[in-house]
């Protein structure tokens, strides 16, 4: 009975406001707070204020959204722990096919020691390729701006 009583009251102050805001010609920002101020009784009409209002009261309740939070909580730490991990099983089970194919046609050349993969060492590190164009791009602009 008090939850509809509030609800009823705070939709009354927003309509309130709903006709000061349009008195000063703002009719776009009446039109939104009177949609908020109607949220209200809307609630109190269709029953959830009243269901809300037990869920609040009861133990038992309270107990079954304990539950939900821990399963949301083991749900999100089996997702940290899957992208920390590098992906779902399937993923990592393709990932080591794709590994393994790659390795394979490697392993059948002849081996020269630890010095056979200077190209991954290359791609490594960045090329220094195309950075004088860089530089006339920025002479061009300083130059049309007069500095």
């Amino acid at each position: 009975m008090i939850a509809e009583t509030v609800c009823s009251a705070a939709s009354a102050a927003g309509l309130g406001i709903v006709a000061v805001t349009a008195y000063r010609k703002r009719f776009l920002a009446a039109t939104r707070i009177a949609a908020y101020s109607l949220v209200p009784v809307g609630l109190v009409m269709t029953g959830i204020v009243g269901w809300v209002a037990d869920t609040a009261f009861s133990p038992s309740a309270w107990a079954g959204f304990v539950v939900l939070g821990g399963a949301w909580l083991l749900f999100m730490t089996t997702r940290a722990v899957e992208r920390r991990g590098g992906g779902t099983r399937k993923e990592r089970r393709a990932a080591r096919a794709a590994q393994r194919d790659a390795v394979a046609p490697a392993a059948s050349a002849p081996s020269l020691g630890p010095a056979t993969r200077p190209a991954a060492r290359r791609a490594a590190t960045p090329r220094a390729t195309g950075s004088g164009d860089d530089f006339s791009d920025i002479e061009a602009i300083l130059k049309k701006h007069g500095i």
